[in-house]
């Protein structure tokens, strides 16, 4: 037998720590099971991490192919390298952002780190991101906005410790399991109430459910805070004492009533919330805040309710919830919104320490940090971009408006590296065959700022190599001296750590020799003893914020309105969220991007009545009915559920289909995209026998 191997759970954010086995001949996972002495979970594991880990459904990628006459064919790795040089430096001749790097945070510290080196200090485009634009750029933005400083503050430390609980546009239970398990039991003893237009399996365990309206989420927080200053909750002596800001807030809030009902929900609803603020509370929110035109502005109001009720400190806090295993260390490491550390990406002081790191002249780094990933491939089609690098990401699935994202990534020269066969993969020149869970050596870091090690239980397959090792090479052919020092996992994290030295996301402290002995440690760590706890404050009495001031800054702001509210022509609200294999979407739990499953839809058992005429049997009598918005058409089968509310059609993320449906709108501020609302309708289906999983054709456009 061989040995068991502790590792980090690269699934989702929590950042279970698990033990995992080797077959005893060839390459692959036997064993997978939790790690009884991983200070993050304790042996707690989900089985979707388990089995995700151990056993993936997808179509796994072996060897390296570039495309020939329209095909894509296997080769050698040299033949694929010197093919995706040559594409990539003839798109980079006259302009750095002739090309696009979209990475990921399915990555290790380490790759992501590298692939960030290689994008701004070797390259030295813009048009970069890491993938975390598309879900957590709009919880950073408010974080810097309140705090001076991306983290949230609490750590899971501090759920137990908490005597309510608010989980607002999240579905842990399905998304985070074992934090929600933590979540539960300490509300067993308190109070949970969930906000969200859906009942989900969190809502239905709840204490009090919420159905606030979609897209409502602003204007309930700030009817909330309303009512928290009118009723007297503010805890004046911590305003005072730790925020700026306040009576600016106070002069922008509205009649709460008034807002409640625009929100529409009750007044006591709006009396519950603020009542579970009296006492130590912690709010957590997801995707269905961040994913808006309003995201960044609506976690700056969760925030803001925090900081009245001096909801901030030891077992309270804003708490936002990160989805991809590694989104925190894309934000700490991989140069996208800040450099290393949290470096100010506009500082030159900053970026001269950054290039005087890598050994490149100062002028070759960005001038600013460029789009999100919209604009990213936006620049396809309007310029510069001539040719795109994407690393475990698959945009063609999940980006808003895929099949605008599907034509520009086809027009454009496409290299992609993955482990696994994508839709994103079918639009590829050259393909690059990457490892995966258990083959990977290197770090990643949770949702609460702790770092521990990613190690491989496997052996490589023939053919396949580490995201570190194809971003080095592929760097040191495209850009001469970039990776000239050593490159191997534990020598890159050292290079990472240094240049965080002295920041606010200080890692300096932490090596992979730290990690072998402690298992995880949180950041910031500025020596080889120190584990943060609670950002901000030593004990919850005395604080200091990386802002102008040292305090922290209520954020006021009143958000824009949604891009596409529903109307005569498109009356019903698309709305989308995870399902329990809903990450990545979905590679690692669907057979192959030609045969996605059917996408199943929930909408409310009025909806359907009300569009009968849409909606047709199949031969197995199940329900289906074309779901169109102004951008694209999906064949979905319907399942009548009162969970959702009436208007409302749910389809699940990581379908392929979903965001053929979407809108490319994002938040003005963080360049989130505003996934979670469009205008749908339904209609009849192409066939009435035979139906197809979802069509690629695009109904005509309307202005």
């Amino acid at each position: 037998m061989t040995d068991p191997v502790p590792t980090t759970c690269m699934r989702c954010a929590v950042g279970c720590g698990l033990i995992q086995r080797g077959v005893d001949i060839g390459y692959g996972i036997d064993t997978v099971r939790g790690n009884a002495n991983h200070p993050v979970n304790h042996g707690m594991a989900c089985s979707r991490g388990v089995s995700e880990t151990a056993d993936p459904d997808g179509e796994w990628l072996t060897r390296p192919l570039v495309r020939r006459d329209g095909e894509l064919m296997k080769t050698t790795w040299d033949t694929a390298l010197f093919e995706a040089r040559r594409g990539l430096a003839a798109a980079m001749a006259d302009d750095p952002g002739g090309v696009a790097v979209l990475g990921s945070g399915q990555q290790t510290n380490e790759a992501a780190y590298a692939l960030g080196k290689l994008a701004r200090g070797g390259i030295g485009t813009r048009y970069y991101d890491a993938n975390t634009t598309l879900c957590m750029a709009s919880a950073v933005t408010a974080y810097y906005d309140a705090f001076g400083s991306d983290a949230p503050p609490p750590t899971y430390e501090d759920i137990p410790e908490a005597t309510g609980h608010v989980v607002w546009g999240a579905n842990p239970s399905v998304a985070h399991p074992v934090m929600w398990r933590w979540i539960t039991d300490s509300a067993a003893d308190g109070d949970l109430i969930v906000v969200d237009p859906v009942r989900t399996e969190t809502a239905e365990a709840a204490d009090h459910h919420v159905a606030v309206d979609p897209g409502g989420d602003l204007t309930l927080a700030r009817a909330v805070l309303a009512h928290v200053v009118e009723t007297g909750r503010v805890d004046e002596a911590f305003v005072a004492e730790a925020t700026t800001g306040f009576d600016d807030l106070c002069a922008s809030l509205p009649d709460p009533a008034v807002a409640a009902d625009r929100a529409g929900v009750a007044m006591n609803d709006v009396e519950r919330i603020a009542a579970i603020l009296d006492d130590d509370t912690l709010i957590y929110w997801g995707m269905g805040i961040n994913q808006s035109v309003q995201g960044a502005d609506t976690a700056g109001a969760l925030i803001d309710c925090c900081l009245a009720t001096g909801n901030l400190g030891p077992g309270s806090g804003p708490f936002s919830l990160t989805g991809q295993a590694n989104s925190m260390g894309t934000r700490v490491c991989s140069s996208k919104g800040t450099w290393p550390g949290h470096r100010d990406f506009d500082d030159p002081a900053e970026r001269a320490v950054v290039a005087d790191a890598w050994e490149v002249p100062v002028d070759r780094l960005p001038d600013d940090t460029g789009p999100g990933p919209v604009g990213v491939v936006d620049a396809i089609d309007s310029g510069p971009v001539e040719a795109v690098y994407a690393v475990a990401t698959n945009p063609v699935a999940g980006m808003p408006d895929a099949t605008a994202v599907a034509d520009r990534l086809a027009d454009a020269f496409l290299v992609v590296q993955d482990a696994f066969r994508t839709e994103t993969v079918e639009h590829a020149d050259v393909v690059l065959p990457a490892a995966t869970w258990g083959e990977s050596d290197g770090t990643a870091i949770n949702m609460e700022r702790t770092v521990s090690r990613v190690r491989p239980a496997s052996d490589l397959p023939r053919g396949v190599r580490t995201d570190l090792d194809i971003i080095r090479s592929l760097g040191g052919v495209l850009v001469e001296d970039l990776f000239d020092g050593p490159t191997d996992p534990a020598a890159v994290f050292d290079e990472f750590a240094a240049l965080t030295a002295g920041t606010d996301a200080d890692c300096s402290g932490i090596s992979h020799d730290r990690l072998d002995e402690e298992l995880a440690v949180r950041w910031p760590a500025p020596d080889a003893e120190t584990s943060a706890g609670y950002r901000y404050t030593d004990d919850g009495d005395d604080w200091s914020f990386p802002t102008p001031s040292g305090r922290a800054r209520f954020t006021a702001r009143k958000g824009r309105a949604l891009p596409e509210p529903p109307d005569e022509s498109y009356p019903l609200t698309l709305t989308t969220a995870r399902e329990a294999d809903g990450y990545n979407t979905g590679v690692r739990s669907r057979d192959s991007p030609d045969d996605p499953g059917p996408l199943v839809g929930r909408v409310h058992p009025d909806t359907l009545a009300d569009h009968d005429d849409a909606v047709e049997p199949n031969e197995a009598d199940e329900l289906h009915a074309t779901v169109e918005s102004r951008r694209g058409r999906a064949v979905a089968r319907l399942t009548p559920d009162d969970a959702i509310p009436t208007g409302m059609v749910w389809l699940p993320i990581h379908h392929p289909a979903t965001n053929e449906l979407t809108h490319p709108a994002t938040d003005p501020r963080s360049d989130e995209p505003n996934l979670k609302q469009c205008a749908v309708r339904l209609v009849s289906p192409a066939s009435e026998s035979v139906t197809p999983v979802f069509e690629r054709e695009r109904p005509p456009q309307h202005p």
